[in-house]
């Protein structure tokens, strides 16, 4: 951002992103000689006060929300990262899941004897970026990404300049945008909204883009297959509604899940109910598709974050109970189809039929919008070990049993691929189905890289 201090934009490009990530959160800037990094615990706007920003001069800043996938909730495992290597010193944030970090870590210890102070994958990514052969940082990340095998959307900044890079399936998101002089890197483009930016367009897949003084410059690797593997949970339930992936706004994409799922799984009733905030579009989907009228039935407390990201059992407990408050006067006597986006250790869903029960719900149908979730995803969403899913060990009866719904239905998989469009085209769909874009171990686990595993 020519003469303005990026790292308060980063800040507020951040807090339109925490539903991305609750865990930590940073900023690192650089002013042409040097990069500062302000990292902690906690969400965005617990981290930073106003001293914190002194530092943190510049016109180039890169910010990171953490939700983890490798490694445990701590702070050494705070982004961004910084490290230094070959060519120089460099910080680095990281989305997604480098399936073979454990083996590149091994590679990088010996060559480079590089000395690692985090558990996670995305410190292996910046230490490979750092001392990536080439004469250019295009040429370095393509490097990287003929070495890293995964998902990685990633921004990195030198003293002098930001580099973004998307790996060449496209699995998570990453976008840009022009703001006045100078240029915005997000991974969705609510977060441009926010700041008052013109989105530009998505990233590629297998693209760098290059900020610095001279300008912005974008090369797309050459060998960057046809394949796109888009993870398709981005628009189920990761992103936020109101951005655009790949062309295609989520909360669109969401009503035509919830059209489809009445389509295929039809019931007599009287109200459609969404379970907010991800499953609302789908309860209009499926509310203007069936006939059936649609009204919030549960009422959501603000202040209590995703539970499906935190990161350990105990901590999504406690937040389902206290983040849903039934309408009783609404639902009352009423048959209700209730709208979910996705059922995946079972955690929320008996809960919610609980509350809704004891509020007066005379039936209670469950849609959900998603396929059964039946394989643990490697590409950037903690999806629990498989036998921790609901759906890899139980038949759709006996989820609906152990619910305690009166009945229950799961978009199939076929129909959502056939509702999901995007202009690049092509989605991950490995939690459903188990075929992953790229091969993988299936002991892989996310405390892989902790000592001792």
């Amino acid at each position: 951002m020519p003469g303005a201090e990026a790292s308060r934009v980063a800040f507020f490009g951040l807090f339109a992103l925490q539903h991305r990530g609750q865990e930590s959160a940073g900023i690192a800037a650089a002013d042409g000689e040097n990069i500062n990094v302000h990292t902690d615990m906690g969400l965005v706007t617990q981290i930073f006060r106003e001293r914190d920003f002194y530092p943190l001069a510049g016109e180039l800043a890169i910010g990171h929300t953490r939700y983890s996938t490798t490694g445990t909730s701590q702070l050494c495992n705070a982004q961004p990262l910084l490290v230094e290597g070959q060519a120089g010193r460099l910080a680095l944030a990281h989305n997604g899941n480098v399936i073979n970090a454990l083996q590149l870590k091994r590679q990088l210890q010996e060559q480079w004897n590089c000395r690692f102070t985090t558990t996670t994958d995305s410190e292996v990514i910046a230490y490979q970026l750092a001392n990536a052969p080439g004469q250019s940082w295009e040429e370095r990340v393509f490097y990287c990404m003929r070495t890293l095998e995964g998902a990685f959307s990633l921004v990195a900044l030198t003293e002098d300049t930001l580099i973004a890079a998307r790996d060449p399936l496209g699995i998570r998101p990453l976008c840009m945008g022009k703001l006045g002089d100078g240029w915005v890197i997000a991974s969705e483009s609510c977060a441009l909204d926010h700041l008052g930016a013109d989105y530009a367009r998505d990233i590629k897949p297998g693209e760098v883009v290059v900020i610095d003084r001279d300008g912005v410059r974008a090369a797309v690797r050459s060998s960057v297959p046809e394949r796109r593997a888009m993870c398709i949970f981005e628009h189920i339930y990761f992103a936020r509604p109101d951005s655009v992936l790949d062309g295609t706004l989520v909360y669109s994409a969401r009503q035509d899940m919830g059209a489809q799922l009445a389509r295929e799984h039809p019931v007599d009733a009287d109200l459609v109910v969404g379970i907010p905030d991800s499953s609302t579009a789908a309860a209009v989907g499926y509310a203007r598709e069936s006939g059936i009228p649609y009204s919030d039935g549960l009422i959501k407390n603000r202040y209590v974050g995703r539970t499906f990201i935190e990161p350990e059992q105990r901590l999504r407990d406690l937040g389902v109970r206290q983040k849903f408050n039934p309408l009783a006067e609404v639902i009352q006597g009423q048959r209700l189809v209730v709208v979910d986006d996705s059922i995946v250790r079972g955690t929320t869903t008996p809960h919610v039929i609980r509350v809704l029960r004891r509020a007066g719900a005379k039936e209670i149908h469950v849609r959900v919008c998603a396929p059964p979730i039946k394989f643990p995803c490697y590409m950037g969403v903690d999806m629990a070990d498989q036998d921790e899913l609901i759906a890899a060990n139980n038949t759709v009866e006996e989820i609906r049993a152990l619910t305690g719904a009166d009945s229950l239905g799961f978009l199939s998989v076929g129909g959502l691929l056939g509702v999901a469009k995007g202009e690049q085209g092509g989605f991950c769909d490995a939690c459903f189905t188990g075929n992953y874009p790229v091969p993988v171990q299936l002991q892989l686990g996310k405390l892989v890289m902790e000592p001792g595993e």
